[in-house]
């Protein structure tokens, strides 16, 4: 019977770590729309957030905002899954106050005006599924253009009168989301 010796069994356990840790590093290519967060504050530095959201970025590539968000069709606002909207306290959309807590954001595009809707439903890809039903609250707001464009869709807040400002951007179009204490 033939002896192995401690330096052979050390050199193939290390082949297999080897091996294993090569298949194991497979990252996947950047997604195309990628997800990204704002909040209110903005700064890093303050941890103590009113609000924030978390969405996808799908990107124009010269094609027009109601080709991708069409008008009277409920969007996920964003790419791949539905926004995550948390509150992380209780504010107002319209009249309609809204717990602390975590929701799906959507919005129904128009020419003149948008929904915005806060939806109980978690963990949704896209707006596929999407049930009236599950509305926590919804507002309509006025539609604007500006004159910059925006390739990437985007989404940032600002501090209001009474509560935050949220602003979509997309394209030339803009649109602002008021949140009240």
């Amino acid at each position: 019977m033939k002896k192995i010796s401690i330096f052979t069994v050390s050199v193939l356990a290390f082949m297999m770590l080897l091996s294993l840790n090569v298949s194991a590093q497979n990252f996947p290519k950047m997604d195309a729309s990628p997800m990204d967060a704002a909040a209110f504050p903005s700064s890093y530095k303050e941890s103590n957030k009113l609000i924030k959201i978390t969405y996808s970025r799908p990107q124009l590539k010269g094609r027009e905002v109601s080709t991708l968000a069409p008008n009277g069709e409920v969007w996920r606002t964003g790419a791949n899954e539905a926004a995550e909207l948390t509150l992380y306290t209780a504010m107002n959309l319209g009249g309609t106050k809204v717990p602390a807590g975590t929701y799906t954001f959507y919005v129904i595009p128009g020419d003149s005006e948008w929904t915005a809707i806060i939806s109980k439903d978690l963990n949704v890809w896209g707006s596929y599924f999407y049930n009236e039903a599950n509305d926590v609250a919804r507002l309509k707001v006025p539609v604007t253009q500006s004159d910059d464009s925006v390739e990437a869709f985007s989404i940032v807040f600002d501090e209001a009168k009474n509560g935050v400002n949220m602003h979509l951007g997309w394209g030339k179009t803009r649109v602002t989301v008021p949140f009240t204490k």
